[in-house]
C-alpha cells in the first residue's frame, strides 16, 4: 500500500500559516476579524480551493481524496472525522461541483483587494502566491494532469489577477512574512508556469488587442518563420540560422510589454524556448556602481530569463551617463550574452525610436544580433477611446454619448510627440474623470444606479493630470 501524498497538506498549511503571519497584525483594524475568525476563513478558503482543483476534471481519484483528507481533517474534524475514506468523501458529495467555486473571488480575497487598494499594501499578492502553489499541488496529485485541470487553474489565476487589477493592485508586489525579507526574484518554477497554449489561441489573443495592426502583422511573420524553420528541422532540411532577438520602438503605453509577453508564449509553443516566461528589467537592473559588478548583474538577469524572454525597457538609457558610468559595460555584456545564450534566451530591447537607433550604433555587434525592429505606432483617437472604454468597463463604468465625444476631443487636442502616454494617458484620463464624477455624485440626492456608473462630458477632464502623466 502506497504512502498517502502529504504535498497538499504542506501547501494548505503554508497557505494558512503564511497568511496568518502576514494578516494577523491587521486582522482587527483592517479586516474586521479576530485572529480566530481569520484562521477559520483561511482554512475555509483552503478547503474550498483544494476541493475545487480536485474537481476540475470531474474525476476524483482515491489518491486525490486521500491527500485532501490528510490536508484538511485537522481544520474540519466535523466534516472529515478520523478514519474518513475516499468512499466517504464521495458519498458526502464534498468535492462534487466545487469547481464552480473558482469562478469568483472569495469574500476574504475581495476584502484583501479592497484593503490593498485603500492602504497601498499587497496582502492579496500573498494570497495569490500561496493559492497558486496549492492549485498546482492539487492538480499534480495524480500521475497525469489533464487539460481540464490546467485550464481550471489558469482560469482561477486569471480571475484573481482581474480582481486585483480592478482594485488597482500590482500582482507583482510582495509582502515580507514572518519578519523575513522577501527572497530575490528568480525564474518561476515549472509548477508556476502557465500551461502551454496553442499557437492559434495566442494569435487570436494578439488579434484582440486594440490597434497595433502593423505590430500584429510583424509578430505573425515572426511566428510563421519559426514554424517553417521547425518543420524543416523535423525533415532534416537545412535551416538558415537567423537571430530571434528584437527591438521594439515606440512611445510609452503602446502595448510593448503585452506583446512581449505574448511573444514569449508563442516562442514556447513553437519550441524556441522551453519555459516561455517574460523577465522585465531596465537600466537599474543591469548597471552596478562599481567596477566588475555590472557584468555580474547582467548575467544574473539572463539567468532569470533562461529558456524565456528578456525585455529591457528604456534600453537606450544604457548609453547615457558620464565618464564613470558603467552603462557601456552593460551593453558589452548584453551583446556577448545574447550571442552566447542565443539558444536559451530571446532578448527584446525597447524604447523611443531615435534613442534606440543610437543604442544600436553604440556597439558594433548590436545590429547583427538585433536585425528586426518592430514599430509600435501611437494609438489614434478612436483607439484611445476604445482603450478608455475597456478600462471603464473593467471598473463597471460606461460613457454616454457626451462622454465619448469629450474623450475624443481630449485626445484630438493632445500633442502626439515624443513621450506621449497612449494607453497610460487613457488610464490617467479615466482616473481623473472618475474623481470628477464622484464629486458630481456627492451633489445629487439619492443618485440612481445608472448615474453612479455613467461618465458624462462633464466628468471628462484632465485638470488633475500633470504633463508627465499625459
Amino acid at each position: 500500500m502506497s504512502t498517502p501524498d502529504r504535498g497538499l497538506a504542506v501547501a494548505v498549511d503554508a497557505f494558512i500559516d503564511e497568511l496568518m503571519a502576514t494578516l494577523e497584525p491587521v486582522a482587527a483594524s483592517q479586516l474586521s476579524r479576530s485572529a480566530d475568525e481569520l484562521r477559520r476563513d483561511l482554512a475555509l478558503d483552503a478547503f474550498n480551493l483544494s476541493a475545487a482543483f480536485i474537481d476540475c476534471d470531474d474525476s476524483h481519484s482515491d489518491l486525490e481524496l486521500e491527500a485532501f483528507v490528510i490536508a484538511l481533517e485537522q481544520h474540519f474534524p466535523e466534516l472529515l472525522p478520523p478514519e474518513t475514506t475516499p468512499t466517504d468523501v464521495r458519498a458526502a458529495g464534498i468535492i462534487t461541483g466545487k469547481r464552480s467555486w473558482l469562478a469568483e473571488p472569495s469574500g476574504l480575497f475581495s476584502t484583501l483587494v479592497a484593503v490593498d487598494q485603500s492602504q497601498n499594501t499587497a496582502y492579496s499578492s500573498v494570497y495569490y502566491e500561496h493559492a497558486l502553489r496549492m492549485a498546482h499541488t492539487a492538480i499534480g496529485l495524480d500521475d497525469y494532469t489533464s487539460r481540464f485541470e490546467l485550464s481550471g487553474v489558469e482560469k482561477f489565476r486569471s480571475m484573481l489577477l482581474r480582481t486585483m487589477k480592478s482594485g488597482g493592485v500590482n500582482s507583482s508586489a510582495s509582502v515580507a512574512t514572518s519578519g523575513s525579507p522577501a527572497p530575490a526574484a528568480g525564474p518561476p518554477t515549472d509548477e508556476e508556469l502557465p500551461p502551454e497554449r496553442p499557437l492559434d489561441e495566442l494569435l487570436e489573443e494578439l488579434d484582440q488587442l486594440i490597434g497595433l495592426e502593423a505590430v500584429k502583422e510583424e509578430v505573425k511573420l515572426v511566428a510563421a518563420l519559426l514554424k517553417v524553420q521547425k518543420l524543416r528541422e523535423e525533415r532534416e532540411l537545412p535551416v538558415i540560422e537567423s537571430s530571434r532577438h528584437l527591438i521594439f520602438v515606440g512611445n510609452p503605453g503602446t502595448g510593448k510589454t503585452t506583446v512581449a509577453r505574448l511573444l514569449a508564449q508563442i516562442y514556447r509553443t513553437l519550441g524556441v524556448v522551453d519555459r516561455g516566461h517574460l523577465v522585465e528589467t531596465d537600466r537599474g537592473g543591469l548597471v552596478a556602481g562599481f567596477v566588475g559588478q555590472t557584468a555580474t548583474k547582467v548575467a544574473e538577469v539572463f539567468d532569470r530569463a533562461d529558456q524565456g524572454v528578456l525585455l529591457v525597457d528604456e534600453a537606450y538609457s544604457l548609453t547615457r551617463g558620464g565618464e564613470r558610468d558603467f552603462g557601456r559595460e552593460a551593453i558589452d555584456a548584453l551583446v556577448k550574452l545574447v550571442e552566447d545564450r542565443r539558444d536559451r534566451v530571446v532578448a527584446i530591447l525597447a524604447g523611443y525610436p531615435d534613442e534606440m537607433a543610437a543604442l544600436v550604433e553604440a556597439n558594433p555587434g548590436m545590429a547583427s544580433r538585433f536585425p528586426r525592429t518592430i514599430m509600435f505606432d501611437d494609438y489614434n483617437d478612436d483607439e484611445l477611446l476604445a482603450i478608455f472604454e475597456l478600462i471603464a468597463g473593467g471598473q463597471e463604468y460606461h460613457l454616454d454619448d457626451s462622454g465619448r465625444q469629450a474623450v475624443l476631443e481630449f485626445f484630438a487636442g493632445q500633442d502626439r510627440g515624443h513621450g506621449f502616454g497612449n494607453g497610460r494617458a487613457a488610464r490617467n484620463l479615466f482616473e481623473a474623470s472618475v474623481a470628477r464624477h464622484a464629486i458630481r455624485m456627492v451633489g445629487i440626492d439619492d443618485p440612481t444606479n445608472d448615474q453612479l456608473v455613467t461618465l458624462t462630458g462633464d466628468d471628462i477632464t484632465a485638470d488633475d493630470i500633470t504633463a508627465d502623466e499625459k
